[in-house]
């Protein structure tokens, strides 16, 4: 027997069940492919359906991405704006539930169930249920942070709701005033042990961040609940969504007690409470690997690296040429017009008939879980840089207009 058997056979090591599932918008899950057992049929959906965003959360969050990547143009003031986005109402999600030891180190999504834990590999949308899509490429840092700036929506917040006080005992109990509806109360139990920290450990950890003193016996924190905001922001600070719900604590009414009488207030110039950021499924969109391709206007291809066999990389070329236009001046004059359009549309001023002067080669940023699928890459890749003399680089996230684009540069008032 193979020592990998053997420890099976011991119990030492974790029974993985590949899976592929479907969610609507309301959240209702469907497995396309998985394990025959109905029971572990079952829990994958039962998971699925409690935890994945669904109705107003969901559109939140699908936007969102969109938008961050720069998939979707235009500036988005207030919620009307970012209504106008359409929202996939489907998604198709690919993992694994491993029952057994305790989950390895990695960036995957990891969802805990009976015994085990359910790992998200990957994500894909659909507007009609029948052709995916992978999420969009990241931007880097730079570009993200100018999309928030430049975009007014994202310091929308949603509509309060209420606010809840919740006081955590050391011990484990939890009083929360007012009590959540009963749909909702294991949901803000489970918050509130994240927030506090959920072992020793992390609470006196936590407790020290935030300027505290001793190993308090208990901690109090108040929560606003919210309405989904229009678009979600790692400058919110909105800790978790559960049922449709954001969970923003409230900076005031944070204090701690080392006798269990008396509340100490903590002092907010010692140490900012911790919170904001995306939520995992979001934020996972923008921790994807990349690989950079340039794409020339006569209709070659070259890739910074990747072992692609060849074949592969034929049909990846030719996917990229069908995209952009290389190889089909008419074409790639249109695409790359839409390109610089669609990112410095309002700093330029293009008289009715005259055309933007024409790169000769654009770089593309490529997630490289995209390189193996059989989606049409336009809906992955992200244009970075692009080139008029085939030598020198304009970073199309670069605050200054190119030289190049110089001559439609509006006039000044």
């Amino acid at each position: 027997m193979g020592e990998a058997k053997r420890r099976r056979a011991l119990g030492l090591m974790p029974a993985v069940h590949p899976f592929v599932a479907q969610l609507d918008a309301e959240g209702n899950a469907t497995i396309v492919s998985g394990p025959a057992d109905a029971a572990l049929h079952a829990l994958i959906t039962r998971t699925l359906a409690d935890t994945q965003l669904t109705g107003e959360a969901w559109a939140s969050e699908y936007r969102s991405a969109e938008v961050l990547s720069g998939r979707v143009p235009g500036r988005f003031v207030t919620a009307e704006d970012v209504q106008r986005v359409p929202v996939a109402p489907y998604r198709q999600l690919t993992g694994e539930l491993v029952i057994g030891p305790s989950a390895p180190e990695t960036d995957d999504v990891l969802l805990p169930v009976e015994g085990g834990h359910l790992r998200l590999r990957g994500q894909q949308h659909s507007m009609d249920g029948l052709t995916w899509v992978s999420p969009s490429a990241p931007r880097d840092p730079q570009a993200f942070l100018r999309v928030l700036q430049d975009n007014p929506a994202f310091s929308l917040q949603g509509e309060l709701i209420a606010q809840l006080r919740a006081e955590h005992w050391l011990e484990g109990r939890i009083d929360l005033d007012p009590e959540p509806p009963e749909a909702l109360l294991e949901g803000t139990e489970e918050i509130v042990r994240e927030w506090h920290g959920t072992s020793v450990q992390d609470w006196s950890e936590i407790h020290t961040e935030l300027g505290g003193e001793g190993v308090p016996v208990a901690r109090r924190t108040v929560f606003e609940l919210r309405r989904p905001a229009p678009l979600q922001s790692p400058m919110n600070r909105v800790f978790a969504i559960r049922r449709g719900i954001e969970f923003v604590p409230v900076e005031d009414g944070a204090a701690y007690t080392l006798d269990g009488e008396d509340w100490i207030a903590y002092d907010p110039d010692r140490a900012a409470l911790p919170g904001g950021g995306l939520p995992p499924e979001l934020a996972s969109l923008f921790d994807l690997e990349t690989v950079s391709v340039i794409v020339h206007a006569d209709g070659r291809v070259e890739w910074a690296d990747t072992d692609l066999p060849g074949e592969r990389l034929d049909a990846l070329n030719e996917n990229l040429r069908d995209a952009t236009g290389a190889g089909d001046p008419p074409h790639w004059a249109a695409w790359t017009a839409s390109v610089l359009g669609e990112t410095y549309g309002e700093e330029l001023d293009v008289p009715e008939g005259t055309a933007l002067p024409v790169p000769l080669a654009v770089k593309l940023d490529l997630p490289t879980d995209a390189l193996h699928d059989d989606d049409p890459l336009s809906q992955t890749f992200m244009e970075s840089e692009v080139s008029f003399d085939g030598t020198t680089w304009r970073d199309l996230y670069d605050e200054d207009l190119p030289p190049e684009l110089g001559a439609f540069r509006p006039p000044t008032t």
